[in-house]
């Protein structure tokens, strides 16, 4: 089956910028509101709904705006059909640099991400 990656490629890069941008809502334009964002820290998982990770990101610094180096790419688009996508994907906002894991699903107004994991380094 081969199925067209532009359109999942194109919520991806909107992502991107709206990472690097600190735009929250660029990010949650591309985010189902019932989405949430899960990691581990100290062992435990940790699990932030959408809004309140827009929220953080409405407070914190831009890497766009403290001039930091813009670096993000995807690693590999998954599609079992033409209305799932699996998306490894690297970014930083350092000193933390990222693999998120999203998952994207299609609905009748496109393509939104409903499911974020990630884990990060911290780098010097």
């Amino acid at each position: 089956m081969s199925l067209d990656r532009s359109t999942v490629e194109a919520v991806v890069n909107h992502y991107f910028d709206g990472l690097y941008e600190g735009d929250a809502d660029k990010l949650g334009a591309i985010f189902d509101p019932s989405a949430d964002l899960r990691w581990v820290e100290k062992g435990e998982l940790q699990v932030l709904p959408v809004p309140d990770w827009l929220d953080r990101v409405r407070k914190r610094p831009s890497g766009k705006a403290e001039g930091k180096k813009r670096e993000d790419f995807i690693v590999t688009i998954d599609r079992s059909d033409d209305k799932t996508a699996f998306v490894k994907l690297r970014c930083q906002l350092p000193p933390r640099y990222f693999t998120d894991y999203l998952v994207a699903m299609k609905f009748g107004d496109g393509w939104k991400i409903v499911s974020k994991s990630y884990r990060y380094d911290l780098r010097e």
